[in-house]
């Protein structure tokens, strides 16, 4: 049994852990509302980039010569998959939701005979992935410096992304992260954005438009822009993922914190009351033997 200094040391202890896991859970509250709000407000913008890129390739007349960003490469070989999780852990299980889905693909493709070449964007992700994944990992992203989510740091990847491919590195590229819903739910998520999914096309119920000047050009300028704006709204569902895990696993460390000191302060309590019973035996032992 341990002693009583050691017990009140131990309570101590975790009533200053509880003091940093109320407090952590005070700013991710903070920080999701206005994540949250990113979040939503991005959702519409991806789509509507992406309804009027698969209008413009509908109206495509020569489909072998259309940009290679929307049709591909015609080949289904190698496969980059850019998995994108935190630079920050205490989040409960936000990265380990994301890895879940990215290694569940990862043994698809290579059971498939398939090669696969990965980019992890957030050191988390990468700590995780590299012990079986280490040499399939080809490049690691991270943006600890930056304070908020965006779009320039989106461009970055976007842009690594667009000059892998113009090389020839890869003929398909996924995106994995997590799509915000609510704090407690956060749903992992596997996004292509090289070649553009064509299976979108049967659901896009927009209207047929004339473009000036034509699909091609418009196409060539705005297929990079959506790869950005794809990660971009990838990072923002992300950044509010994170911080609505994080809230609920500081909650959750701070209630069971509390459960705990209530547990010591009883284990505490009996052995002090103990420790006197003891004291007033010997006491009473003693004064009997004069």
């Amino acid at each position: 049994m341990a002693s009583l200094d050691d017990l009140k040391k131990r309570i101590a202890s975790v009533k200053s852990t509880q003091k940093i896991t109320k407090a952590m859970k005070m700013v991710a509250a903070a920080k999701l509302r206005r994540a949250q709000e990113s979040a939503e407000r991005g959702r519409p913008y991806s789509e509507k980039m992406n309804n009027i890129i698969l209008n413009l390739s509908s109206g495509i007349s020569d489909k072998e010569n259309a940009p290679k960003l929307l049709s591909g490469t015609g080949e289904n070989k190698i496969h980059l998959c850019v998995v994108m999780t935190s630079d920050r852990g205490l989040c409960g299980g936000f990265n380990s939701n994301i890895i879940k889905k990215a290694k569940s693909y990862f043994s698809k493709i290579l059971d498939e005979g398939k090669q696969l070449k990965i980019i992890t964007v957030g050191s988390k992700g990468n700590d995780q992935l590299k012990r079986v994944y280490g040499d399939k990992i080809i490049q690691n992203i991270s943006f600890k410096e930056s304070k908020n989510v965006n779009y320039f740091d989106a461009d970055k990847v976007g842009r690594i992304i667009i000059e892998k491919f113009e090389a020839g590195e890869f003929d398909i590229c996924t995106i994995f992260y997590n799509q915000f819903k609510n704090v407690i739910t956060q749903l992992p998520q596997a996004q292509q954005i090289i070649p553009l999914n064509n299976k979108e096309e049967e659901n896009n119920s927009g209207g047929s438009y004339e473009f000036e000047p034509d699909e091609d050009e418009i196409l060539s300028n705005l297929l990079p822009k959506n790869i950005s704006t794809q990660i971009f709204k990838a990072m923002l569902e992300n950044s509010a993922s994170e911080q609505g895990s994080r809230m609920s696993a500081m909650d959750n460390a701070t209630r069971n914190a509390g459960e705990m000191v209530d547990k010591l302060t009883i284990e505490y309590n009996r052995s002090r009351q103990a420790a006197i019973t003891k004291e007033l035996i010997e006491i009473i032992s003693g004064a009997e033997s004069l």
